[in-house]
C-alpha cells in the first residue's frame, strides 16, 4: 500500500497532489494552533508567578563601597570606563548602567 503523504514522488496524479496538499495544510493548522496554545499557557503561568511574587531575571549586583570614588575619577577623565569597570570587578556595560549612560 502506498503511503498517504509521499512528497518524494514527482509525477503524482491530481488526487494524490490534492491529498498531499490537504494533509500538509491540516498539519500546518494543528501546529500553529498548538504553538498559540503554548504561548497562552506560558503567559498565564508567568502572570500567576508574578502574582505570587516570583522575581524573574538575574539578581541586581550591589555597587561596591568604592563606587563613588571610582565614578568621580571616571567623570573627571582620570579613568576610562573600561578601567573603572575593571577596578570595580564588573563589566563595562554594568558600569555604564550604574552611571546612567545606558
Amino acid at each position: 500500500m502506498l503511503p498517504l503523504l509521499d512528497t518524494r514522488q514527482k509525477d503524482r496524479d491530481i488526487t494524490a497532489s490534492f491529498v498531499a496538499d490537504l494533509v500538509l495544510q491540516i498539519l500546518s493548522y494543528v501546529s500553529e494552533k498548538e504553538r498559540l496554545l503554548n504561548k497562552e499557557r506560558q503567559s498565564a503561568g508567568i502572570a500567576t508567578a508574578r502574582q505570587r511574587g516570583v522575581k524573574f531575571g538575574r539578581k541586581s549586583l550591589e555597587k561596591p563601597k568604592n563606587f563613588d570614588a571610582i565614578r568621580e575619577l571616571w567623570e573627571c577623565g582620570e579613568l576610562s570606563a573600561s578601567e573603572a569597570a575593571r577596578r570595580l570587578g564588573v563589566s563595562r556595560p554594568t558600569f555604564m548602567t550604574w552611571v546612567g549612560k545606558n
